[in-house]
């Protein structure tokens, strides 16, 4: 029996703000293809490097100890935040199209929401 998942779920250890990331990374890497190369390699590779960062800071901070989680759940909302803005600039200068922007604004946003969250349980402790 193989030791490495056949289909695409998350492993079951994940928090639920990882599993929003690493979906909205997939459909990020599925649109970033198709971002005009004079965007894709500026813009677009910040997206791109903010949402993996993203990610790095939220699983750091799901090993931490509750005092030290705080500054990792921080830096992956200010780098939520700025993914927010950077695809609000893309979908402006017409680089990302309306329905790929609404689908990972919808995604982003909710990402948002659940890192304030975070954010605020852990630095009342």
């Amino acid at each position: 029996m193989s030791k490495h998942p056949t289909n695409n779920t998350t492993p079951p250890f994940f928090l639920p703000v990882v599993r929003k990331l690493k979906d909205v990374y997939i459909a990020w890497f599925g649109y970033y293809k198709h971002i005009p190369k004079i965007h894709r390699y500026t813009l677009g590779q910040k997206v791109d490097q903010y949402l993996c960062d993203s990610i790095e800071y939220a699983i750091t901070a799901s090993f931490l100890k509750p005092d030290e989680k705080v500054s990792y759940v921080r830096a992956a909302l200010r780098k939520v935040d700025t993914v927010k803005v950077l695809l609000l600039v893309m979908w402006e200068i017409k680089s990302l199209d309306t329905k790929k922007y609404i689908h990972l604004s919808k995604q982003i946003d909710e990402i948002g929401k659940m890192l304030q969250g975070w954010y605020g349980s852990v630095s009342k402790k």
